[in-house]
């Protein structure tokens, strides 16, 4: 099965299936139709499905022209019908994998995406994982669904591995294409075969480690880091605002160091779909083997609070001008989770909001990427335009994402008060009403 695999790769004669078009899904079916196989999505929501059909984008780090050309040329569709799984001979597994109400992992959708995989598995199949999960998920979880479900024997029908996606959705420099894969599946051969499928296809290296569940802890382990080391930063933000120290020119003066030292920044907490979750991943699955991560609950615990902190600093400022929190108009600037994207996901502004709404602030938003968002069913939107009367009539603005197409200093000649979060007024001359996290 290798040999004949391998060939197929080289000739171009892989069918691809991507479940999930998603941030993950859709960048990487992209990647792998415009590297010459013809590529099938898969996706229960009609309208991601209708959309990529008609060649339409919907994901900022694919190039438009590229979608169409693809979809024009035959070499990518999308469908929500699973049975056109025995068409294909390579499937990516890129649905999401959430935190639960009582934030432990929740990877219904990989179960349901592996049981549909199941019906429609062929022999000589290649399944790929590459949905974010806790160490043992492909082993444990996914691989005795597929085999229940079609009758194969992993490793003799089909191969089986885990490829942890690494999407940092607005980066200019790495995209799919030229990021670093690292793949670790069921077996040697399969090891070699799911490496050499994506070598086929991406620009960059594939490292190939001994198993899933070496792969699954690395991409834990990326996360976990920026997690623990953005929780150190932030709780020195919050002392340095004790002592009435800058922390931001704390760490500008730290990362003049040329070794040893690598620069993170406080905020208003962590967003985005990784950072903030998997840290939960491996502290959930450590607890199987009677192991605290002391360490990694700690600085999950710091990051968590940054939205109250944020709240009750605000409150503070308002103090200073005799406003209660309770009745007054509130400004933030940015939901996105990261500046000039429009992905709000685990956004730590959608969380602020909260918990000035909480206290009876009236909050409005203005992000210029994103118009509206939907948290816990409700739809909030933002305001059209950054006007003069806006700034003007709210009590405080808080600058909660620091996109670089908004005109701080014209936002600071405007307000009565300033709580930038996330330094975005660095250069702005005017500071007196400006207080920085």
């Amino acid at each position: 099965m290798k040999q004949k695999l391998l060939s197929k790769i080289h000739q171009k004669d892989i069918k691809v299936g991507v479940v999930g078009l998603g941030y993950v899904g859709l960048p990487l079916a992209v990647e792998k139709a415009k590297a010459g196989f013809r590529t099938i999505g898969f996706d229960i929501q009609k309208e991601k499905v209708d959309m990529v059909n008609a060649g339409e984008n919907y994901i900022g780090d694919v190039v438009n022209e590229d979608l169409k050309d693809i979809v024009k040329s035959k070499f990518l569709s999308a469908t929500s019908d699973f049975s056109f799984i025995k068409d294909v001979d390579f499937i990516a597994i890129c649905v999401p994998t959430p935190l639960d109400a009582h934030q432990q992992p929740d990877i219904s959708y990989v179960e349901s995406s592996a049981k549909e995989i199941s019906k429609y598995l062929k022999k000589g199949s290649i399944v790929v994982l590459e949905s974010t999960t806790y160490p043992g998920t492909t082993e444990d979880v996914l691989k005795p669904i597929l085999e229940e479900g079609s009758g194969l024997e992993c490793g003799i029908d089909f191969y089986l591995g885990f490829s942890p996606e690494r999407v940092d959705p607005g980066n200019l420099i790495y995209k799919t294409k030229n990021t670093p894969k690292v793949v670790g599946a069921i077996g040697e051969d399969a090891t070699e075969v799911i490496g050499e499928m994506y070598r086929a296809v991406l620009e960059s290296e594939v490292h190939l480690v001994s198993s899933p569940a070496v792969a699954e802890m690395e991409k834990i382990l990326e996360n976990t880091y920026r997690n623990v080391n953005i929780g150190l930063i932030n709780e020195l933000a919050i002392l340095c605002n004790k002592m009435g120290i800058n922390i931001w020119e704390v760490v500008d003066a730290a990362k003049s160091k040329p070794y040893g030292f690598q620069a993170f920044y406080p905020g208003p907490g962590l967003g985005g779909h990784c950072i903030p979750l998997d840290p939960y991943y491996l502290s959930w699955k450590a607890r199987e083997f009677g192991f605290h991560t002391s360490m990694i609950e700690s600085s999950m615990m710091i990051n968590d609070k940054m939205p109250e902190y944020c709240a009750e600093r605000a409150s503070k400022i308002l103090n200073r001008f005799k406003k209660a929190m309770n009745g007054s108009r509130i400004l933030i600037l940015g939901v996105a989770y990261k500046q000039d994207i429009d992905d709000f996901r685990e956004s730590p502004a959608i969380r602020v909001i909260e918990e000035l709404e909480k206290e009876g602030a009236e909050v409005i938003y203005y992000d210029p990427f994103v118009s509206e968002y939907n948290e816990h069913g409700a739809i909030k939107k933002g305001e059209d335009e950054l006007t003069e009367d806006l700034i003007k009539n709210a009590d405080l603005v808080i600058v909660t994402t620091a996109h670089t197409n908004v005109d701080y200093s014209f936002v600071q000649k405007h307000a009565k008060a300033i709580f930038d979060t996330k330094n975005a007024m660095k250069h702005v001359q005017e500071r007196e009403n400006i207080e920085l996290l």
